[in-house]
């Protein structure tokens, strides 16, 4: 531990580069965690179209009870810090550690980073498309966001409300690929905190590298299919409490981010090839179905319809799945260290 004592000394703390969240506005809102740990989801499972008969007591077609499926995200994130303020250090520092000045360092330094990495690494590995591809130059990067943007235009997903999470180094190929040399207005509309510009209607972010976990290239996302809820963000300033003389700053957080299972369309993460699982494989008869993964994870599965990425039905796979004619069973595997596999699905 450093604490020094000087005779004199500069008038500012000499603290790293800092921003503020790069996150804050871009996420949905429509949900709450006041007065509770958890909160369900629930999606309702719609059903195609059939034709209409013009006889008979059922002309609109059979009668199905609606369904739905559930979606429980539960805060796991509870962070703190204490530090002291010893009000001999900051007399002999010439007042430099004014308690204020400490706690906005703290939160620019500590606080918004952990936040921000932590909620862009829950979105690359709940993404709706985790795309492997090689590493994209400035000759395919381009491209590359544009068969994102078409993975959400097959989707529905609105246009309005994308992010194109980039880092220095994605952001740089695009201002050198073919398509954008020499132009200069990708930053023309650049009003919101940490967007830099437009690229095919979606707003660019800008982030440090470590802000993306490895071998992750790019994330495009929906305002609304993504989550970064906050409980608890406290923090105080104690001047000469018990036992202290100087300030006691504390601080504490509550947070967690999410993929919206139902709107997980909305979220596409482009990563190196070779580090998503293989999606599992399928071999059904005779009332059953057993589920194989090449990668050696643990598949998840569910026989409701509903996407096991993110649904409460989901269970882990040991056995042969019993099913009934026209089940339809849905399965991922998820490895430590590698991305998470698309989702297949077999109808016995």
């Amino acid at each position: 531990m450093a604490i020094n004592l000087a005779k004199k000394y500069s008038d500012h703390i000499s603290n790293m580069y800092y921003q503020e969240s790069l996150l804050g506005g871009k996420t949905s809102k429509e949900w709450n965690w006041d007065g509770v740990k958890s909160v369900e989801i629930p999606h309702i499972q719609s059903v195609p179209l059939n034709d209409y008969t013009r006889k008979g007591s059922n002309r609109y077609g059979e009668m199905k009870d609606v369904q739905d499926t559930v979606q429980t995200l539960t805060l796991r994130r509870d962070r703190s810090f204490a530090l002291v303020v010893d009000k001999g250090d900051n007399t002999e520092q010439m007042m430099i550690k004014n308690a204020g000045k400490v706690m906005a360092i703290e939160n620019r330094e500590q606080v918004v980073p952990e936040i921000d990495k932590y909620a862009l690494k829950e979105w690359l590995y709940g993404a709706g498309t985790v795309s492997g591809m090689a590493k994209p130059t400035k000759t395919s990067i381009v491209q590359a966001i544009s068969d994102a943007m078409q993975v959400l235009d097959d989707n529905h997903i609105p246009q309005a409300g994308r992010y194109l999470y980039l880092t220095g180094e994605m952001y740089s190929l695009v201002r050198l690929s073919p398509e954008f040399l020499n132009i200069d207005s990708l930053g023309e509309k650049a009003l919101e905190k940490g967007v830099v510009g437009e690229l095919f209607g979606a707003k660019i972010v800008k982030v440090p590298t470590p802000y993306l976990p490895k071998n992750a290239y790019f994330l495009l996302t929906h305002k609304s299919a993504v989550l970064l809820p906050e409980k608890i963000r406290d923090a105080k300033i104690h001047e000469d409490p018990v036992g202290v003389s100087g300030a006691v700053l504390e601080g504490r957080y509550i947070y967690d981010a999410f993929v919206v299972g139902a709107r997980a369309a909305g979220v596409y993460a482009a990563v190196a090839e070779g580090t998503a699982c293989a999606a599992p494989t399928f071999v059904g008869g005779e009332g059953n179905a057993t589920i194989a993964t090449a990668d050696g994870g643990t598949i998840y599965f569910t026989t409701d319809g509903s996407d096991p990425r993110y649904s409460d039905s989901a269970k882990a796979y040991t056995e042969a799945v019993t099913l009934a004619e026209g089940d339809v069973l849905k399965a991922y595997v998820k490895k430590d260290g590698m991305y998470p596999s698309a989702v297949a699905e077999f109808t016995l």
